[in-house]
């Protein structure tokens, strides 16, 4: 073994390879698809078909609302959970936060279909009600992924902040405005990060919650890709491109925000 030498750079290259493996080559193999036809030959159809369905826009604005809808929700019902979880006064032993993680490792259909009946045994019937119990089924199926992030960051809030607050006078609302939310931003744009985009991709939820009344951008590329139609790829691999599109976009403003939110608690203090 005399003479190979070991670079730190080599521990790299299993993730090169994973990254070249199933990312760039998938996009690439989408984008190909996404501006051919089904001989193979280049060609904007798919896009066309695209922006001149108002179906699939009108599906689209409709996801992106009920990600925005869901993020929130999610966001706030899951930060006082978080902050309650983050107590050690009513946490000790970390039950809670078994508690609120183990119907993540029961099989996500099973989840939803349990929640289902239950829906329906209280009078919430997916025919009467569609968005309302999908809604409820978003909740569910993505606030874990909202209280995870959100304990984990307010485990390690700076205290002393929060102790110089109240020594300058501020109160409870101020201290937590100023001193609390700040610290914990990384967590809220993780947890969103971790919810919006799924959702968008989501049609479990939607379709088994509403009797497929509820068309979710997932759902249509589905549909457009297992239709039969010939040309059936190529739209939905140039929907699966806008919402790669969409993430990036996501990614931007995320990291942006993340930023500025620095840059403000610099300044602050």
């Amino acid at each position: 073994m005399r003479g190979i030498k070991f670079s730190r750079k080599n521990l790299a290259i299993p993730y090169f390879l994973y990254l070249v493996l199933f990312v760039v080559i998938p996009i690439i193999i989408i984008i190909y698809y996404a501006f051919s036809d089904p001989s193979g030959k280049l060609s904007a159809d798919a896009f066309m078909n695209f922006f001149t369905s108002r179906t699939k826009i009108d599906i689209l604005i409709q996801s992106l609302l009920m990600g925005l809808i869901n993020t929130l929700l999610c966001l706030l019902i899951g930060y006082p959970l978080a902050m309650l979880l983050a107590n050690k006064k009513f946490n000790t032993k970390y039950v809670l936060v078994l508690l609120f993680v183990m119907p993540m490792w029961i099989n996500f259909v099973l989840r939803i279909g349990a929640l289902k009946d239950v829906l329906i045994a209280i009078g919430l019937k997916p025919m009467d009600y569609p968005y309302l119990d999908t809604m409820i089924g978003m909740v569910y199926d993505f606030l874990p992924f909202a209280i995870l992030p959100l304990y984990s960051t307010m485990l390690n809030l700076d205290h002393s902040q929060i102790e110089a607050s109240y020594d300058l006078g501020a109160n409870k609302v101020q201290t937590f405005f100023k001193a609390v939310v700040p610290q914990t931003i990384p967590g809220v744009i993780s947890a969103a990060s971790m919810i919006f985009m799924p959702t968008l991709s989501n049609y479990v939820v939607s379709d088994a919650l509403s009797q497929r009344q509820i068309v979710l951008f997932g759902s249509s590329i589905y549909s457009s890709y297992s239709n039969g139609n010939p040309a059936g790829l190529n739209d939905a691999s140039f929907m699966a491109l806008i919402m790669l599109f969409i993430v990036f976009i996501t990614m931007v403003l995320t990291r942006k925000f993340e930023r500025n939110n620095n840059d403000v608690r610099t300044s602050l203090w």
